[in-house]
């Protein structure tokens, strides 16, 4: 059917579409356009997610740190550079765990003092060398997979200190049910994280979008920005930008 056709060559490229859209593009019903995707499901050629589909299995599986480094390597480190340009001088910002929030502390070069607040191993061996940097690694248990500290002793730090900025990254950001991670443990944390941020900035690229995973961090809402790559799509980054986050493009 010519139909089915037109909404996969259409995903190929948007990697994922809400059925609104598809509605009003094909123009039919939305009744029309569910049972095209349920079809489409059972003949595994895409995945159906909260109101509408994508290439990718929505739900995401916990991976380690170095499976993750060699997913989306040029993407991930245009938005950690981007991110970079974000720090002013004499500020004091937070790191959380991940890939691509890793990748932008390998292009944190201040001239001045600068504070980092970090829950990741791996940011503080890329900063440690820096004598304009000042350090505050939290402590905790370390989680192998993304070499990074979880627990109640990072969460009672982070109730005695305050940062400009947070930059974190996720597994998953849905519109509805907002941003996630496959760790509860590392949700819980990144939840104290945000409190103690004036301002939080999201890295992701493209793919986490329509995604969703096991731990919940937090609803848009709290999100002040995010940094992607070109590949989001452009229903998506409309729906962002009407709840007044800043969507941020890498070229």
């Amino acid at each position: 059917m010519k139909r089915h056709k037109d909404i996969l060559e259409r995903l190929a490229k948007e990697k994922h579409l809400e059925v609104l859209e598809l509605c009003e593009i094909l123009d039919v019903s939305a009744v029309t356009i569910r049972k095209d995707l349920k079809f489409l499901e059972q003949k595994g050629l895409l995945y159906r997610t909260h109101g509408g589909a994508s290439l990718e299995n929505p739900y995401i599986n916990e991976r380690t740190v170095l499976d993750k480094e060699k997913i989306s390597v040029e993407e991930k480190n245009g938005i950690a550079q981007l991110a970079a340009s974000k720090i002013v001088e004499n500020d004091t910002i937070m790191i959380a765990s991940g890939t691509t929030v890793q990748a932008l502390s390998k292009f944190i070069k201040p001239k001045n003092k600068l504070t980092v607040i970090t829950s990741s191993l791996n940011v503080v061996l890329n900063l440690i060398n820096d004598k304009n940097i000042e350090i505050l690694q939290l402590g905790g248990y370390i989680r192998h997979s993304s070499a990074s500290v979880i627990g109640n002793y990072a969460e009672y730090i982070l109730k005695n200190v305050s940062c400009s900025k947070l930059f974190l990254g996720v597994d998953g950001i849905d519109l509805d049910y907002g941003l996630s991670t496959t760790n509860l443990e590392e949700a819980e944390l990144n939840k104290k994280m945000l409190s103690a941020a004036q301002k939080v900035i999201i890295l992701a690229d493209s793919s986490k979008f329509g995604k969703k995973s096991f731990a919940r961090i937090c609803n848009l809402s709290q999100v002040n920005e995010i940094i992607t790559d070109k590949g989001i799509s452009s229903s998506v980054r409309k729906k962002l930008e009407e709840k007044d986050i800043k969507v941020t493009i890498v070229n």
